[in-house]
């Protein structure tokens, strides 16, 4: 299919799909957005689905007039290769934020209240455990994923510090501060959540240090991603008891390996990254992609747009 030229000389942009396997979803929410399916060399927005940084890189070289791609994540770390100035990038930011709120709440209640020794034990075992009613919370990152968390709290009454780029104020957060003065945001805090972009600022933000910065009795939650902790650092801090646990939708490698010791360790609770579960994916990020082509029809500005330069 050719894309269309107006009376006036200009082009009618057609939107391509790809991969194509299973896509047909994709193309659904591209029409009901009022767009039109075009081959890849005429398309000027591309909506990827999934797949290696390579396909994508291929992709966009046989896109000879592409000036949009919207990713199917909100994390866009895994294609920072191939993202930069030459064309408009989206991402599925904020469409998931409630599902990983929730995941995050699970793991937490889970891990205060020790549900994950009591799944692998059969013996009578009575434990003392942390309430989340009035305790300290910190959350390191302030976006949607914080927001929603926040939302699921509030009747827990907790004390909230926010740890984030840019240290400025938010509803319902006690303190904000900055990545420098993440160890005392760490001190007193009961449950360290860690909704974090991957980028160079942030990779091993939680080592060594700040792991032993920590309450002994204290739970780390991560739902970002795998590389914003320290995995050997994680490892030896649940094994000497430093802090109290964790609970991780992501991993350092992932998937982590079936052998590794952090499957072993009674104080640890693993998800396989399915804080955002894949059979609730497709609805939002449906919703998004017929809303971001409506707009680019219009030239209204789009949703969810990466910063080249910051990664996210």
């Amino acid at each position: 299919m050719r894309t269309l030229v107006t009376e006036s000389g200009r082009r009618h942009p057609g939107f391509t799909v790809a991969p194509l396997e299973d896509a047909s979803w994709l193309r659904d929410a591209v029409v009901a957005g009022g767009g039109r399916i075009d081959s890849v060399d005429e398309a000027e927005g591309l909506i990827w689905g999934g797949g290696s940084v390579a396909d994508l890189r291929l992709a966009m070289q046989q896109a000879r007039h592409l000036r949009w791609v919207q990713l199917p994540s909100a994390g866009v770390d895994r294609y920072r290769a191939a993202i930069d100035d030459s064309v408009m990038w989206t991402a599925a930011k904020g469409i998931f934020d409630d599902h990983v709120a929730e995941h995050v709440l699970g793991l937490s209640i889970a891990g205060l209240r020790h549900l994950s020794s009591g799944l692998r034990t059969a013996a009578w075992n009575r434990q003392d455990a942390i309430t989340l009613f009035d305790a300290n919370v910190t959350i390191l990152g302030g976006g949607g994923i914080a927001a929603a968390l926040l939302r699921l709290l509030l009747p827990f009454r907790v004390r909230t510090t926010v740890v984030r780029r840019h240290p400025v104020a938010m509803d319902g957060v006690e303190r904000v501060l900055s990545l420098s003065e993440l160890t005392e945001a760490l001190r007193d805090a009961a449950l360290v959540v860690l909704a974090l972009p991957l980028t160079a600022e942030t990779a091993a933000v939680i080592g060594e240090r700040q792991l032993r910065a920590m309450r002994d009795d204290a739970w780390l939650i991560n739902v970002g991603r795998g590389k914003l902790v320290v995995t050997e650092d994680l490892t030896r801090a649940l094994r000497e008891g430093w802090i109290g646990g964790a609970g991780l939708d992501v991993t350092d490698p992932e998937p982590l390996p079936v052998d590794h010791p952090l499957w072993q360790l009674d104080n640890c609770i693993i998800t396989p990254h399915v804080a955002n579960p894949p059979n609730l994916e497709r609805q939002p990020l449906s919703r998004l992609v017929r809303e971001n082509v409506r707009r680019y029809l219009n030239g209204d500005p789009l949703l969810g747009v990466v910063d080249a330069g910051l990664g996210y």
